[in-house]
């Protein structure tokens, strides 16, 4: 937020009278144009907050999660077994991702990662992105009754994203509370002899596929990388939203963030 003098809100009001071209209004076909962020939340020394971008019809075109830099520095080490994270943090979507179809976003720090170890037992963060309420992923509970058949329930082979396969072993078992089942990608590097940096993951609950979760190590981002991948896509779609048919991982040295960029957003109906 800031504060416009009356002096240059005056100057401002003459200028648009003298030129009738570079000053818009909300009328303007360009005015839902660019970049709008949610609340910021504080994580180690800096903060993290959702964005969407969208071009001048209000059409969402990427949808991602910022951090800024001093965020990885202060991180929190303690964990509370057997949950992984050191830090959770849930993000709201700024009004203009409604069209998108997601509902929330979270960040987790995993200080000394997680299952499966020998894969994913680096230090690295989680970014969900949620297709169902805050209130419907707190329900994923073992003290559920179906809680072993909805974790079974496997969305139909027509709505799993080409490569992708559930862990093995029992998918109750495998589940995480409040998350739900993780899908890997079965040709991601880390599972063809090269060290995790980066993935991107599905997750399913009771049959459908509910959030889509880019990984990347605290390591890789203190690169500062700009890399960019495709998202391996389904042929079919549960729920009517948004898809990202790319994922960025990057630092932008002019704003000193970090950030997970859900791409090339495309409607999918079915």
């Amino acid at each position: 937020m800031f504060r416009t003098s009356l002096t240059g809100v005056t100057t401002l009001a003459a200028a648009c009278l003298v030129a009738a071209v570079g000053c818009s209004d909300s009328d303007s076909p360009d005015s839902n144009a660019g970049r709008h962020f949610g609340p910021s939340e504080a994580i180690g020394q800096g903060t993290a907050r959702a964005f969407v971008d969208t071009d001048g019809a209000g059409t969402p075109t990427s949808l991602g999660i910022s951090m800024t830099e001093s965020a990885l520095s202060g991180l929190p080490s303690a964990t509370k077994p057997p949950d992984p994270a050191a830090a959770m943090l849930t993000l709201t979507l700024p009004p203009e991702a409604e069209a998108t179809g997601f509902d929330h976003a979270e960040v987790q720090w995993n200080p000394q990662g997680h299952p499966p170890e020998q894969i994913y037992g680096l230090p690295h963060f989680d970014f969900h992105f949620y297709l169902v309420s805050r209130a419907d992923e707190q329900a994923i509970l073992p003290t559920d009754p179906q809680y072993a058949a909805k974790a079974a329930n496997f969305p139909p082979a027509d709505f799993v994203p080409a490569g992708y396969a559930p862990p093995p072993g029992s998918p109750a078992a495998n589940a995480v509370p409040q998350m739900g089942l993780h899908w890997i990608d079965t040709k991601a590097p880390e599972f063809n002899g090269q060290q995790f940096t980066k993935t991107f993951i599905y997750g399913s609950w009771n049959g459908r596929f509910i959030f889509i979760e880019p990984m990347v190590t605290k390591a890789y981002l203190e690169t500062h990388p700009n890399a960019t991948q495709s998202v391996a896509q389904p042929t079919s779609w549960a729920i009517p939203a948004y898809y990202p048919t790319t994922y960025t991982v990057k630092y932008d040295a002019s704003t000193k963030e970090y950030q997970i960029v859900l791409g090339d957003l495309t409607m999918r109906t079915s």
